[in-house]
């Protein structure tokens, strides 16, 4: 006698087009059970560019690119001078890896020393390797456990390896993966980053700003430098676009001292 399959065990189902609303449930239901299981409540965010590495590496890298081309730059070709060119920019955005992975540290001892979990922050990222990793690796480096929210994409693999294995996600949808950011975060630091840092930023700029977040959410932009640089704040006021008050919104931190100080000072126990 022939028996059907159920519903729940087609995989060809599971994954087709019809089956989207289930598959969009199992990442929203998923991660709450384990995040939960776990304990967690209360987690500091840290966006940033996914291009970044730590600056002994990102010297290295570049010693050893100029170690193999000729001396004069005239003798170069224009794919070797753009070559330079990049490593130079990795090593001039490197400080900012190393700064996270000193926050991320200090962050962690600090939440470690509270003796209830509900007034420990854990930090949290977005799995990959830059910022994302050296957030994990402050962590790490401090004893305690990181959230990693991994998203598929063709050109990264996984999660770093800094973060808690029970505690790293892969989500196929950013929407999904954008609300767990939120869902449990008490504050925001956003590092230099490009367009997928700046989506991370305006959306949570765009939920306080309207309203929809049902908490007080400080955000701090990491690096006067590099904010002062690509956004002129003030011209949305100017043109009227935003409100005086809207600059409220966040915070501009320039090093790790001030930034531990600010991030530390709002987040007071729960208990």
């Amino acid at each position: 006698m022939n028996k059907p399959s159920k519903a729940y065990d087609n995989s060809t189902f599971l994954k087709s087009p019809h089956a989207r609303p289930i598959r969009v449930q199992c990442e929203l239901i998923e991660p709450d059970v384990r995040l939960t299981e776990h304990g967690v409540e209360n987690t500091i965010v840290l966006f940033g560019s996914a291009r970044s590495k730590g600056s002994a590496q990102a010297q290295d890298e570049l010693d050893a690119l100029l170690n193999d081309l000729p001396e004069e730059t005239a003798d170069r070709s224009e794919e070797q001078t753009e070559e330079v060119l990049k490593k130079e920019r990795t090593l001039l955005l490197s400080k900012y890896y190393d700064q996270a992975v000193e926050l991320s540290e200090r962050l962690t001892k600090w939440s470690l020393e509270h003796e209830d979990p509900k007034d420990q922050y854990l930090i949290c990222s977005g799995g990959g390797p830059g910022m994302m990793e050296a957030a994990n690796k402050g962590a790490d480096q401090a004893g305690g456990p990181s959230i990693a929210l991994g998203i598929s994409l063709p050109f990264e693999q996984g999660v770093n390896q800094y973060a808690t294995p029970e505690l790293s996600f892969e989500f196929h949808y950013f929407f999904i993966r954008k609300f767990y950011f939120l869902y449990h975060a008490k504050a925001i630091v956003v590092f230099p980053g490009g367009f997928g840092t700046m989506d991370e930023l305006f959306e949570t700029l765009t939920l306080a700003q309207t309203g929809k977040l049902d908490k007080q959410l400080p955000v701090f932009l990491y690096g006067r430098e590099f904010w002062e640089g690509l956004i002129n704040f003030d011209h949305f006021v100017k043109w009227g676009v935003i409100s005086p008050k809207d600059l409220d919104l966040f915070k501009i931190v320039d090093d790790t001292d001030e930034a531990f100080s600010e991030i530390t000072a709002c987040l007071k126990p729960v208990s």
